[in-house]
């Protein structure tokens, strides 16, 4: 329900009764493609000062009232909007409003706190510095949009946001933050009249009129396809092709979007097929149609090896030209028809995607009756139109090209020949045909319903549990088994990730692109996954595809295939992505972390595995390894959504009853000596920032220490943790600051992680240790305690509302001996700690005697202590 306020605010109210939480939003009609020339990045560090305390509330206090509450609290900037968003207990409603409102129209903007709020933006710069998929982004949009602001990074430059002062963040507020300009959106288990009366009550804005946005700057057309490359110090080579898209309210968005789909969506897509499965040109592909609010981009996003640079180039330039010269297949457009219709039921599961969904459709499109607008379109799509929106808008002649490659991989010069040999190819059009649009049935919503988790052993040894939720049309499946890493050695590791990659790669009577292509019909999707306590398989399907998917979710868990030649592929990209390990420094610092504390135990292996050890996995072995340890008639199998449990019963019995009975391997890694000195262990890459990880021998799922543990970590951590607090807000350190309880079957790690500029090290390090020696030292004040529990217990509640979710945690708890009930007992275990609990674990576990310390940071950057 859409109400305009007197004062000109626009707010839109959805009750969900589906779970006891509630989505709150802010959107605010302003980006950095507002800015002037001299605001580059104003209004993303506005976004965060409006964070760092008001007239009534100190920095922290937001998030830390927020937290109290148990819900969640961020924000983000884009080129188009600024979003405040919250998730919490729908009890607590009222107190996320009132905080919020607070937030928006009584920011504080404390020249102190600019101050050291400019220092953090500064470290986000560096560590974006550091992600390649961003520098390729912004390399691409500032080739892309040389007129028109789109070409701007949201976040400013390092010079541009240190030049900032209050005024000018004052300026933009009193120009921006108006009620004409912003939408509240409220979406969960509340009352619309309530909702109502609070926002009239608590979003007054300061006074003055509100004049609109001038027209931004068009971007000309291109004439001419262009290229930019950048030499960077990487393994991997990442590089996106772009052609011009419309804005989102023109008519041929749902046409473009369908050819993303055909195009780079998935295994079954063209781009796939010929790219990364016919002739492993690339790692990773995908196609994806950006349209904002002003003009945008179609996408063609490539990782690769850098020596495949230039014919990978052709090779997506010519099924580019494919789709503007003969016309789809009746099969593709079904399929991407059906992907972009069941999209709109998966934003639904949760009150914060459907928040988002309906923020940006009033915010960006004029109202929420886009949607509709948009799926009528997508049931209109025909071959011809698909054609001929490919013919407007993929025009080689207006690409652009972005590269990040490594010295010497290939020049400029061959990739701007490539685009222009695709922009003179002679091209031979096929006929237009008179097909008209499919007719499909919609996806029909039912009445909520909930019923209760049951659990039944099956009669060869697994287990079977199914939970009805038939809140959306959607049903998840978790097949799971004791394994992953605690199941390696050095001879085999990364046998368990090339398992996972494979389970969509064929069964004995279906090949990879049958199986995908059923899948995706039914609006779903089948993967693998190996962490580093099992091993498992999921999928997630429209509702009234139950029998078809789950005959083809059996035939994965009992019939794999391991054809030679999907090994061999997968084989491939697996090592490929181990050799570009070093592109994520973040993650470099996690695995010498787990070197450096594991000696024995298999938590020290990379999921990835060696070159050695993944060069060994030939079909045979894989096939061998995956009866032995996970045999069918072993499975934890998890069934949650809209489904009738009996059915799901006879579905089991009819496709797994036949099974042999289960021979349970009980797994017994080599378990670690005591630590009884510090460790520390640094490597050396050339990176804008360093990432530290400080961390202790932790404790196991099934140990009672877990959960004085876990509100150790929430005391810690978070927006109101003392972390955040004393490292990023006060002292302006990092951007990125966290700790975290890591429990295994056998004993894991707590951890703290700091990624900060190479100058900072020291000074992180002796901050987190004094944080650390707090701990061990004085019990949690009771405010303290109290929010970690309630922040604790909301989030939780807030992280199961999709049926994947909830599918999983009960898989996993049961597999591991928990109980698949073990999630609702969770509140009552934390809410059972006490502050003398969490001080006794701190001071057992945090012990300077046994601290382990992983860094990554330049040459020369380390501090002296640590070794080099």
């Amino acid at each position: 329900m859409r109400h305009t306020l007197p004062n000109g605010l626009t707010l839109l109210v959805e009750e969900n009764r589906a779970a006891p939480v509630a989505a709150l939003q802010v959107w605010v009609k302003v980006g950095s493609a507002d800015e002037l020339p001299d605001e580059a990045g104003l209004a993303h560090l506005h976004e965060h000062m409006l964070f760092k305390g008001t007239a009534r509330r100190g920095p922290g206090e937001i998030a830390r009232t927020i937290e109290a509450a148990g819900g969640e609290i961020n924000a983000w900037t884009s080129f188009d909007q600024t979003v405040y968003h919250v998730v919490i207990a729908s009890q607590f409603f009222a107190t996320g409003m009132e905080v919020l409102a607070d937030a928006v129209t009584s920011a504080a903007f404390d020249p102190d706190e600019l101050r050291r709020e400019i220092e953090v933006v500064c470290e986000e710069i560096k560590r974006s510095e550091d992600s390649p998929t961003r520098k390729l982004s912004r390399e691409l949009f500032s080739a892309a949009f040389q007129k028109h602001p789109y070409g701007k990074p949201v976040i400013g430059t390092e010079a541009s946001v240190r030049s900032f002062a209050r005024e000018g963040i004052l300026r933009f507020y009193r120009r921006w933050y108006k009620p004409e300009n912003a939408v509240v959106v409220v979406v969960g288990d509340v009352r619309e009249d309530e909702v109502l009366r609070l926002v009239e009550k608590l979003f007054v804005f300061p006074p003055g009129p509100f004049e609109p946005a001038s027209k931004r700057p068009p971007e000309p057309r291109r004439e001419r396809p262009a290229a930019r490359l950048k030499s960077e110090p990487l393994k991997e080579g990442y590089l996106s092709i772009a052609f011009p898209a419309p804005h989102m309210l023109h008519d041929e968005v749902a046409a473009l979007d369908a050819l993303a789909i055909i195009l780079g969506h998935g295994e079954a897509s063209r781009l796939h097929r010929a790219l990364k499965r016919d002739r492993l040109l690339v790692s990773e592909v995908q196609a994806s149609c950006y349209t904002p609010v002003d003009p945008g981009l179609t996408i063609v996003g490539l990782t690769l090896q850098p020596q495949n640079a230039r014919e990978a180039v052709r090779e997506a330039l010519r099924q580019c030209r494919r789709v503007r010269d003969e016309e789809v297949s009746a099969e593709e457009l079904s399929l991407a028809c059906r992907l972009l219709e069941s999209d709109a039921v998966y934003q639904r599961e949760t009150v914060q995607g459907q928040a988002r969904k309906l923020g940006f459709y009033q915010s960006s499109a004029g109202g929420t009756e886009y949607e509709e607008r948009y799926l009528e379109q997508v049931a209109q799509l025909t071959q011809a139109r698909l054609r001929e929106a490919a013919e407007r808008w993929l025009d080689p002649n207006a690409a652009v090209l972005a590269a990040l490659l490594p010295e010497g991989a290939v020049g400029e010069a061959e990739l701007q020949a490539a685009l222009e040999d695709a922009a003179r190819a002679e091209r031979a059009r096929s006929p237009y045909s008179g097909a008209p649009p499919e007719k499909r049935a919609r996806v029909k919503f039912g009445e909520p319903k909930t019923g209760p988790l049951l659990r039944e052993e099956l009669p060869a040894g697994g287990v079977l549990l199914v939970k009805e939720e038939r809140a959306v049309p959607l049903v998840a499946l978790r097949a799971a088994w004791q394994g992953g890493l605690r199941a390696e050695d050095a001879q085999n590791a990364g046998i368990n990730m090339l398992l996972a990659r494979l389970v969509s790669k064929g069964t004995k009577t279906r090949g990879p692109e049958r199986l995908v292509r059923e899948m995706e019909s039914m609006g779903g999707a089948l993967g693998g996954n190996a962490g580093r306590n099992s091993f498992g398989l999921r999928a997630e399907f429209l509702s009234r595809h139950l029998e078809q998917a789950f005959d083809i979710f059996a035939e994965a868990i009992g019939e794999p295939a391991f054809a030679a030649e999907e090994v061999q592929r997968e084989r491939t990209l697996q090592l490929e992505e181990l050799r570009s390990r070093e592109d994520n420094p973040a993650g470099i610092a996690f695995l010498l972390f787990a070197e450096t504390l594991y000696r024995k135990h298999p938590y020290r292996f990379d999921t990835l595995g060696t070159e050695a050890s993944v060069s060994r996995l030939e079909p045979g072995l894989l096939a061998s390894y995956r009866a032995q340890q996970y045999p069918s008639a072993a499975v934890t199998l998890s069934v949650v959504g809209d489904v009738d449990p009996d059915q799901v019963r006879k579905l089991v019995g009819k496709k797994l009853g036949r099974t042999g009975v289960a021979k349970r391997l009980q797994l017994a890694p080599p378990q670690e000596e005591l630590v009884s000195a510090p460790r520390a262990a640094v490597k050396n890459l050339d990176k804008a920032q360093a990432h530290l990880v400080v961390g202790f021998p932790g404790v196991r799922l099934s140990d009672a220490e877990r959960w004085p543990l876990e509100l150790l970590s929430a005391i810690l951590s978070g927006q109101g943790g003392r972390l955040f607090l004393e490292l990023r807000d006060k002292r302006s350190l990092a951007y990125s600051v966290t700790s975290f309880s890591m429990e295994g079957l056998d004993p894991g790690y707590f951890a703290v992680y700091i990624g900060c500029g190479p100058g900072k090290i020291g000074e992180a390090l002796a901050g987190i240790r004094s944080e650390l020696a707090r701990c061990r030292t004085e019990p949690p004040r009771a405010d303290e305690l109290e929010r970690a529990r309630t922040h604790l217990i909301g989030t939780h509640a807030i992280s199961l509302q999709r049926n994947s979710a909830r599918a999983a945690v009960y898989a996993f708890d049961e597999c591991y001996g928990l109980g698949a009930d073990a999630s609702a007992r969770y509140a009552e275990h934390v809410a059972a700690v006490r502050g003398e609990d969490v001080l006794a674990v701190a001071a057992r576990l945090l012990d300077p005697a046994r601290e382990i310390v992983a860094l990554v940071a330049p040459q020369g950057a380390a501090p002296a202590e640590l070794g080099r």
